[in-house]
C-alpha cells in the first residue's frame, strides 16, 4: 500500500509541482523507492550530510559562525512548514512564534545517505512575514550529532548573497538536489496575503516541487547556506497562493510563470546574542517581531 501511495503521489507532482503547496505524503512514514518516478534522481551529485527530512518539508542542520559544539543544535526550514500553525501548518501574516516548546520528529542524513531520527524540542523562531522561516532547537548538541552520527552542520552565512552565485538546493523530503544560479533579488514578493522582502529568484535549473519547501540554498562547492527555498509561480496568475507576484520599489507588479524563489537567512545574525540565542529585543534585530 505504501508503494502505491508513493506512486500516486509522484504521479501528481506535475499538477502540484511547486514549493508552497502541502507536500503529497508524509515523508517520515513513506519510503521512496530507489527507482522513484522523479526525473533526474541524482542524490550522488549532492552533499546530503546534515540535510533534514520532515513529514511535509525539507530542512538543514545549521550552525552560526563561531557557535560552540556544546550548543544545542539548530534545524532550519520554512515558516509554512511549522507543524502547529494555522491553515494546516502555515502561519498567519504577522504571526510570529518565539521560544515555543515543540516535540517534532524529523530525520537527518549522514554522508552515506543513511537516515537517523532526531527530535526538535523548541521552536526558536518562526514567521511568514517578510520572510518564511522556522528555526528549531533539537535535543542534541552539535558535539552529540558529530560523535553519535558523524554529521557536521552546514554553516549559516552571515552576508547577503550576490546575483550570479552558483547554488544548489538539496531536498531531504525528495532526496533530490537541484543546481542553478541566483538570477536576481525581488524587492517584495506577494503570495496571497503573505509578503516577503528581498526574495531570491533562481535561474532555470532549480525546478523545485512540493516538498522542497525549507530546503537550504547552498553556495555551490561549499557547505554555506545562503538562503532557504520557499515558493514558485505555477500558472502565471497575479499574487495568488502558488502564484506569487513580484513587486518593485515603485509598486508595479509582475507575474513570472514558472519562476522559483527563496528567502534570505543572513538576517538571523542581527538578532543573535553572545550565547547564540535569538533575541528579538536587540536594538539592531531586523527579524519580524510580534505586533
Amino acid at each position: 500500500m505504501k508503494s502505491l501511495i508513493v506512486s500516486l503521489a509522484l504521479s501528481l507532482v506535475s499538477t502540484a509541482a511547486f514549493a508552497f503547496p502541502v507536500a503529497p505524503f508524509d515523508a517520515l512514514k513513506t519510503k521512496l523507492a530507489a527507482n522513484s518516478l522523479l526525473d533526474n534522481n541524482n542524490q550522488a551529485a549532492y552533499d546530503f550530510e546534515g540535510i533534514i527530512k520532515l513529514s511535509n518539508c525539507s530542512g538543514a542542520l545549521i550552525r552560526f559562525a563561531g557557535q560552540p559544539a556544546t550548543s544545542k543544535a539548530y534545524v532550519l526550514t520554512n515558516g509554512h512548514c511549522y507543524s502547529k500553525g494555522t491553515f494546516g501548518g502555515m502561519l498567519k501574516p504577522n504571526e510570529i512564534i518565539s521560544n515555543e516548546k515543540s516535540n517534532r520528529s524529523m530525520k537527518i542524513f549522514t554522508k552515506e545517505m543513511k537516515l537517523l531520527p532526531i527530535t526538535a524540542t523548541k521552536v526558536v523562531y518562526a514567521a511568514m512575514t517578510d520572510t518564511d522561516v522556522t528555526l528549531y532547537e533539537i535535543t542534541q548538541t552539535y558535539a552529540d550529532i558529530k560523535k553519535n552520527y558523524g554529521i557536521e552542520a552546514f554553516d549559516l552565512d552571515g552576508t547577503h548573497p550576490m546575483i550570479g552565485m552558483d547554488i544548489e538546493i538539496v531536498s531531504g523530503y525528495w532526496e533530490k538536489g537541484y543546481s542553478c544560479a541566483i538570477d536576481d533579488f525581488v524587492f517584495q514578493l506577494q503570495e496571497g496575503n503573505w509578503f516577503f522582502k528581498d526574495s531570491v529568484r533562481y535561474t532555470n535549473g532549480c525546478d523545485t516541487i512540493g516538498g522542497t519547501s525549507g530546503s537550504p540554498i547552498i553556495l555551490k562547492g561549499t557547505r554555506h547556506v545562503v538562503a532557504i527555498n520557499n515558493t514558485a509561480n505555477e500558472k502565471g496568475k497575479f499574487c495568488e497562493v502558488n502564484n506569487p507576484c513580484e513587486i518593485t520599489s515603485n509598486g508595479s507588479k509582475t507575474s513570472l510563470q514558472g519562476k522559483r524563489y527563496g528567502q534570505q537567512t543572513y538576517n538571523f545574525y542581527s538578532c543573535l546574542t553572545l550565547d547564540f540565542k535569538i533575541d528579538l529585543s536587540k536594538s539592531d534585530c531586523v527579524l519580524p517581531k510580534p505586533q
